[in-house]
């Protein structure tokens, strides 16, 4: 434990953001996981609604500093894909 105030002050803090942290990716990596689920049932109306709660929740990981922007605009690329080519052809 620190022996000084504003350290120990500092140290809970740092544990109750790396908590919301932990409990946001996680809720982001669900949606992820709706996206391709709903995808992968060949269902394009289906799979707009959970797309758009994971294009909100990519956002917001950005502006919190949680991810990266590439990887968010690469996470959002891919899963823009995978709903666009519900009902194509895989050979294409």
């Amino acid at each position: 434990m620190a022996n000084i105030k504003q350290q120990a002050k500092r140290i809970g803090q740092d544990a109750k953001r790396r908590q919301a942290n932990v409990i946001f990716k996680s809720s982001l990596k669900t949606a992820i996981k709706k996206v391709e689920a709903a995808a992968a049932s060949n269902d394009a109306d289906a799979a707009k609604a959970p797309l758009s709660v994971a294009f909100k929740k990519l956002d917001k990981a950005v502006s919190k500093g949680i991810h990266h922007k590439n990887y968010v605009n690469r996470t959002k690329a891919r899963l823009q894909r995978l709903v666009n080519d519900i009902g194509q052809s895989p050979d294409a």
